[in-house]
């Protein structure tokens, strides 16, 4: 089959799943009811991002299943999610099956593209700190993508613009299989097409599965970049999410915060609730400044260790004193919105 027509009949399947899931979420009532801490006014089906593990599921089908642990890992990660987005679980439960995922997404990693480019003959005490530290940043990566879905469009739009840099690297590099990256893309098109919309007009919301699940999704494409180069800067890819998610639990725990609490402190959050931005613009806000960086990282920076990290960290530095100067700004306003809930 043409490889067009085979997309498209992909597309076309995702897109009849996506349906079929909302008779689904409307007839057992899975459902996001607003509160005082949503950026949001409206019920809404929860879970529409299923579809991320739905087109990776399509993808093993029709391409072969190249990669066994990692569908097993963000399976179990996105399956996890989603019964927590139909009833809540304690946080240490899907902690547990958070770590037990990326342990089989890592031993995919190294299974499939072998560890020379990272260690070479290193010692082996180098390889386990490595698979420790990555597990806890990987692990903690994932819930900040989690934590970053908060308005429409956002987690899609974000998506897209780590899908296109890393699309642009594999045609060069061939580090994963391409198919892999276009049908994910596809299936977060399809998910756009009901989320990706002003306040009020989205269809449905992307849940805990979906975000969860596109966030082990790109984790791993990711990760079979870094095995394949030995280059962990290629992390800056996620960098917009990272330094925001970062410098907001940094704040709470300045505001002696409990972290496990929900709450309106980011960034963007500030930007839809009490600057009253639409939500589709703030998405392409992140999702602009997210592809600049990743495209000026690929096409200006050479290819050098030392000039790879000197990017990053001025990168790191100029997103955290961005942050701070807009917190410094605009956060009266979020305290104010605090008082007058107290009031009421």
């Amino acid at each position: 089959m043409n490889i067009h027509l085979l997309y498209a009949l992909i597309f076309v399947l995702l897109f009849l799943a996506e349906l079929l899931y909302f008779r689904v979420a409307d007839k057992f009532n899975i459902i996001d009811k607003p509160n005082e801490r949503s950026s949001h006014s409206s019920i809404v089906l929860r879970g529409g991002g299923i579809v991320f593990l739905l087109g990776v599921w399509i993808w093993s089908a029709f391409y072969g299943f190249q990669y066994p642990l990692f569908l097993i890992a963000v399976t179990l990660a996105a399956g996890i999610s989603f019964i927590d987005d139909i009833r809540s679980l304690p946080d240490s439960i899907r902690l547990i099956v958070q770590f037990a995922a990326m342990g089989l997404l890592i031993w995919q990693l190294f299974s499939a593209s072998g560890d020379s480019a990272l260690f070479g003959d290193g010692n082996i005490w180098l390889k386990v700190l490595f698979i420790a530290a990555a597990l806890v940043v990987c692990v903690g990566a994932t819930n900040i993508y989690n934590f970053m879905d908060g308005v429409n469009g956002i987690t899609a739009g974000y998506s897209f613009a780590v899908l296109l840099p890393l699309i642009l690297i594999n045609l060069k590099s061939g580090f994963v299989e391409q198919s892999l990256l276009i049908v994910t893309t596809i299936s977060v098109l399809v998910f756009s097409i009901f989320n990706f919309r002003p306040k009020g007009k989205a269809k449905c919301f992307a849940g805990d599965v979906g975000s969860v699940g596109i966030a082990f999704i790109l984790l791993f494409a990711i990760g079979m970049l870094i095995v394949k180069t030995g280059d962990i800067t290629w992390l800056i890819l996620l960098i917009v999410y990272g330094v925001d998610g970062c410098m907001t639990i940094c704040h709470r725990i300045m505001l002696h915060e409990k972290l496990g609490e929900a709450h309106r402190k980011h960034a963007y959050q500030l930007m839809a609730n009490e600057l009253r931005m639409s939500h589709p613009m703030v998405s392409c806000i992140y999702m602009a400044i997210q592809l600049a960086v990743s495209l000026g990282f690929i096409y200006l920076i050479p290819e050098a260790p030392s000039a790879h990290w000197i990017y990053v960290a001025g990168t790191i530095i100029v997103l955290a004193l961005a942050y701070i100067l807009f917190m410094k700004k605009y956060y009266h306003l979020h305290e104010e919105y605090l008082t007058s809930l107290k009031s009421k």
